[in-house]
């Protein structure tokens, strides 16, 4: 099991937010009207750490090791939403976010395939390590940049544990875990194609409930992420390589394959593709299960 040794780690560099936060060093006059508002949406949008830890422990019925460490990340996920509430409780009280917008992103997310969905979360938390950085960067108030820089050490910690299952279910799933993991890696590595920020939380999720089925649909302000990123923090195109290039590496390292551009990622995504198709042929002539080869 994984989560003995990641509860460790994890609990070994845990920090304190009344010891940890330098609350003393806030300074008004350099906290912007705009500034604060972008504070107050990354707390509602951190809150959905809760309908994803319900996702995850509903998809992982099987899986009672990761299901376990979710523990562990809902507990840290959901204080880096309180963390930024107390910022505005003490320093901004009119934004503090009401119990209802926060309840407002709390739904049921669609069965998806579990692969996939650990890929998905481990290059979300990649890229909200780098939106984090970029935003640590871009406020001048020392308490919320000390916040950010906070969080982003958080969320890389995260994505390693998350590394860490993807390495387990290369062992246990072979090249279907591969398949999955590239697939979503192709999708995650390829924002500069699409006109959406690529995070959980910006995906729909909900079909039912089409086009309010995303985190960033619910909130009080729909359309402030891409404001944040474009505008506010300016995540451009160099930091948009930087999280391409960290999918990449990683994905490198666990397929023990080089990657050097998504459509190296993506020629193996076929290649995966067609193995699995190939396996289920054989095993169907031969009368056998998926997975089988014939005699």
């Amino acid at each position: 099991m994984l989560y003995p040794e990641l509860f460790k780690q994890l609990e070994s560099v845990r920090w304190n937010m009344d010891k940890d936060i330098p609350w003393d060093q806030f300074d008004a006059s350099r906290l912007s009207e705009e500034q604060a508002q972008t504070v107050k949406m990354n707390a509602i949008t951190e809150w959905a750490a809760l309908p994803a830890t319900e996702m995850f422990l509903r998809d992982n019925r099987d899986d009672s090791d990761f299901s376990a460490f979710m523990s562990v990340w809902f507990f840290e996920e959901q204080k880096h939403s309180l963390v930024l509430m107390e910022y505005l409780r003490r320093f901004r009280p009119d934004l503090v976010p009401t119990e209802a917008e926060l309840h407002e992103v709390r739904f049921e997310f669609d069965p998806a395939p579990a692969l996939e969905t650990l890929m998905l979360h481990f290059c979300g938390e990649i890229r909200l390590n780098h939106w984090y950085r970029r935003a640590a960067e871009w406020h001048d108030e020392p308490v919320i940049k000390a916040i950010y820089e906070t969080l982003a050490r958080d969320e890389a910690r995260h994505g390693g544990a998350y590394l860490r299952y993807m390495k387990r279910a290369l062992q246990k799933f072979g090249d279907e875990a591969k398949a999955a993991f590239a697939k979503v890696g192709v999708l995650m590595a390829s924002a500069r194609r699409t006109a959406q920020a690529l995070h959980p939380t910006n995906l729909h999720v909900n079909e039912r409930l089409f086009p309010r089925d995303t985190i960033q649909s619910r909130l009080p302000d729909p359309e402030w992420l891409e404001a944040w990123l474009d505008k506010q923090i300016q995540f451009d195109a160099v930091w948009e390589n930087k999280v391409v290039e960290r999918i990449l590496h990683n994905l490198s390292l666990l397929m023990e394959r080089s990657f050097e551009s998504v459509q190296e990622l993506n020629r193996f995504r076929k290649e995966m593709t067609q193995k699995l198709a190939a396996t289920a042929a054989a095993a169907s002539a031969a009368g056998g299960p998926p997975g089988t080869q014939p005699a």
